[in-house]
């Protein structure tokens, strides 16, 4: 039954991510259509990147990460856990405030250690308007990011999993709404509904991320309210258990702050190579969507999972589960990043090449893909390693981890800048992912038998790999096969389609075979 648990808390947090990212597609398939790679649209991803680079560090990085386990513990032995994340939920919320209205006022610095290649041109100004209307997203997020955590401490994983589908839906309508009025396509990042609104140097996009961070709270607060968990604005204290939460939530948090490091180097580099920003932002969203599917599933359900377990003493359940999620993670995420490699030119052109996005786009962009894809592995296997950590309150180490992690990734993406251009930044952050993952494996070894694989793993491990490999081949002769119908306006949708699905029927079909995957057990597990 602990594996149903577990397989159902998987599939669930998978469902509504994949929805979520398939939308995040159309989001940014209208963005590229619309303004490609240009100065406007480089400026607003800066902007949108700035308050949710602080949300990582904020709520994924710190609170979660040192919130969950506590709060989790408080649940099983039943003392008075709403009184907790009430104090917490108060806490937070006075911080975030001061740390908004500091960001707004800050924000030329801050855009200015974002992407300082953009000093002395027109994405300069054009960043910080947009910064200054995007950054209470944190404030709304940040706190929602909260709330979350205690529906996933208590089970109850699909309003938090839901809630990231209505900020795409809030950015898409207002794209919709836009055109619609006959904005031309130059302007919808810039002055937008000013003469309908009313609004001086508005912009739909702009006043979308706050908007949409608002609804998400709102959509989880409601499902925290309706499982009996009433979080109230009220006066903060700071009672020894919020310091306890402090203590432990610091290093997660400069954990957080390096790994945002990470993503402001890359950016840095990209801001001095015209149209790199985008590029590598638009690879980043097709390799967010396995990882967003696997990686965040993993890591939402795991970790409570662990807290319980662990908590609890029992090593033999949480090994149990700590194995069957790294099996679950690997059986989507080889196949995933094998087909980032071979066949991501196809999926960029198909998905973002037309209007303003072109084909010199599309080549820059796949590349920046391929490597991407090349730390897929890395970036889930974070997401399952760390729990180990933060479900025993250590956050010490993976930030030890992240520190060194962060010196791989300055001295790869500076110093290659120079001689291979914006691909530095892609490289570094790959690097630097496979980098944390060896440094988590190897600093588990003094977990126990909690933290260690069974020979069932290794053996299906394995398997698997090979059935991913052996697809990889599979889908280069499909896109020798398809290229011409890859091409063609008319045609190309339809052979996208059948390359990833030739894909998808080769490696589930290949891994049968050699005993890796077992289609009826998944089956009867979904079913049940």
């Amino acid at each position: 039954m602990a594996q149903i648990r577990l397989l159902q808390g998987f599939l669930t947090v998978g469902f509504w991510t994949l929805a979520s990212r398939v939308l995040g597609f159309v989001r940014d398939i209208l963005i590229a259509a619309f303004l490609g790679s240009g100065p406007v649209a480089e400026a607003f991803l800066v902007a949108f990147a700035l308050p949710n680079m602080f949300r990582r560090f904020f709520a994924e990085g710190a609170f979660n990460m040192a919130f969950i386990p506590m709060f989790a513990k408080r649940l099983e032995s039943g003392d008075d856990p709403e009184g907790f994340a009430r104090d917490a939920f108060a806490g937070m919320a006075l911080v975030l405030l001061v740390f908004t209205i500091l960001g707004i006022l800050a924000m030329p610095l801050l855009v200015y250690a974002m992407a300082s290649g953009f000093a002395g041109d027109e994405r300069f100004a054009l960043t910080v308007e947009y910064g200054r209307i995007a950054f209470p997203y944190i404030f709304f997020i940040s706190l929602a990011a909260l709330v979350s955590g205690v529906l996933n401490a208590t089970g109850r994983f699909m309003a938090a999993a839901a809630a990231p589908v209505l900020l795409n839906v809030v950015f898409i309508l207002g794209m919709a709404v836009t055109a619609l009025l006959g904005r031309p396509s130059e302007d919808m990042l810039g002055v937008g509904l000013d003469q309908l609104l009313g609004l001086k140097m508005g912009d739909t996009l702009a006043f979308s991320v706050p908007f949409g961070g608002a609804v998400q709270l709102a959509l989880v607060w409601w499902a925290a309210n309706r499982a009996g968990y009433r979080l109230r604005l009220k006066r903060p204290r700071l009672t020894p258990d919020l310091k306890r939460l402090v203590v432990i939530a610091v290093p997660a948090a400069l954990a957080g702050g390096v790994v945002q490091v990470n993503l402001l180097v890359g950016r840095q580099v990209a801001s001095f190579f015209d149209g790199a920003i985008a590029w590598l932002n638009y690879a980043d969203r097709l390799y967010q969507l396995p990882l967003g599917v696997v990686g965040i599933a993993i890591g939402v359900v795991l970790l409570p999972e662990l807290s319980r377990r662990l908590g609890a003493g029992d090593d033999a359940a949480g090994r149990h589960s700590f194995n069957r999620a790294t099996e679950f993670a690997l059986l989507l995420t080889l196949p995933a990043a094998v087909a980032l490699v071979v066949i991501a030119e196809p999926l960029v052109s198909v998905l973002f090449e037309r209007g303003r996005f072109t084909a010199e786009d599309t080549r820059a962009t796949a590349l920046a893909l391929a490597v991407y894809g090349l730390g897929l592995p890395a970036f889930v296997m974070q997401k399952i390693l760390q729990p180990l950590y933060f479900a025993r309150e250590d956050t010490k180490r993976p930030f030890r981890y992240a520190v060194v992690s962060m010196f791989v990734n300055a001295g790869i993406a500076i110093g290659l800048a120079p001689f291979i251009g914006f691909m530095a930044a892609a490289i570094g952050t790959t690097a630097a992912g496979w980098a944390m993952v060896w440094l988590l494996w190897h600093g588990r070894r003094d977990m126990g038998h909690a933290a260690e694989f069974d020979a069932a793993f290794v053996i299906k491990a394995r398997r698997l790999l090979m059935a991913a490999l052996a697809m990889g081949f599979c889908l280069l002769a499909m896109n020798w096969l398809l290229a011409d119908a890859l091409n063609a306006a008319r045609w190309r949708y339809l052979a996208l389609a059948g390359l990833i699905g030739s894909g998808a029927v080769s490696y589930f079909a290949i891994g049968e075979a050699i005993g890796a995957i077992s289609i009826s057990e998944m089956r009867r597990l979904l079913r049940r």
